[in-house]
């Protein structure tokens, strides 16, 4: 925190169960330039989606114990799944302040709406937690929600990002191109077509890997349908909670980013990575985590 006109130089902590996470990771950086940041993604036991709740809520106390360990300032947990599963008992557990990116978007869907129907899609553990529709009816009890799981896009997301060949500066045009596909389209419309019917007027991407679908998503749910990014919203919050602290950095200072991924395979998370960030990452490492207690 800020003494003497000094501020926390610590890093951001911010955590996914693989790739999807760095949506998050990329909208923190853009809105704080300055700020450090150490990623984890979870490769090794990716997906979170279909796991039982409780297996996910001991990957986010343990994920959560490490990167406290690596000296973090607050932590982002940047997967939907995660912080249904494990947000609160990370609350209590940690003395760092910790996020996740479900009530972000949920705010915003309840300020977004102007019809009062409201879409959530998500993978099949977040929306069968209920975690949105409880956030969102809890800032506004007249809202209707319509939630759908999608677990298919994920996998459509990643299949975008290997596919889009070509430098990583040119990634956004070479991934709309690909995420264009005909049968992409036909995945979404069988998903979508049922919230079109039900009226909504907002749709929240509710997993972190659904912003690189945007195009896709907002083409077949129709312009005139609000998406909310729960990647964007939770950035906002980051920068509201260290300002209101005086622990952030000045956009001027010289962060340093650091990713670490459970999975074998670094340099495919490099790779994969810096079509997702739009940026190479430098510094990336395997990280072994500690067992579960």
């Amino acid at each position: 925190m800020r003494t003497n006109g000094s501020y926390n130089p610590a890093p951001i902590g911010v955590f996914d169960s693989g790739f999807g996470g760095l949506t998050v990771a990329r909208e923190i950086v853009k809105a704080l330039p300055g700020e450090s940041l150490t990623y984890v993604g979870d490769s090794a036991r990716c997906p979170y989606g279909p796991r039982d709740l409780s297996e996910v809520d001991g990957f986010v106390q343990q994920i959560c114990s490490w990167l406290v360990a690596q000296g973090v300032k607050m932590i982002v947990i940047a997967c939907n799944t995660a912080t249904a599963a494990g947000l609160a008992h990370a609350q209590k557990e940690f003395s760092v302040p910790i996020i996740g990116v479900v009530e972000p978007g949920a705010r915003a869907a309840v300020h977004a709406t102007r019809n009062g129907r409201v879409g959530v899609i998500a993978t099949k553990a977040t929306i069968e937690s209920g975690a949105y529709a409880n956030a969102i009816r809890h800032i506004d009890a007249g809202i209707t929600v319509f939630s759908t799981a999608t677990p298919r896009f994920v996998e459509i997301a990643e299949r975008g990002i290997r596919m889009a060949e070509g430098p990583v500066e040119d990634y956004t045009s070479l991934a709309s191109k690909v995420y264009i596909r005909p049968a992409f389209q036909e995945i979404a419309q069988d998903y979508l077509d049922p919230l079109r019917r039900c009226g909504i007027d907002t749709l929240v991407l509710g997993c972190t890997h659904y912003p690189l679908l945007k195009a896709l998503i907002g083409a077949v749910i129709g312009r005139e349908v609000t998406l909310i990014s729960s990647a964007k919203e939770a950035a906002r919050d980051v920068a509201a909670i260290l300002d209101r602290k005086g622990a952030m950095a000045p956009s001027d200072a010289q962060p340093v980013l650091r990713f670490y991924t459970t999975g074998e395979d670094v340099d495919e998370f490099r790779s994969f990575g810096g079509r997702v960030l739009r940026r190479p990452l430098e510094h990336v490492e395997h990280v072994t985590l500690p067992e579960i207690s």
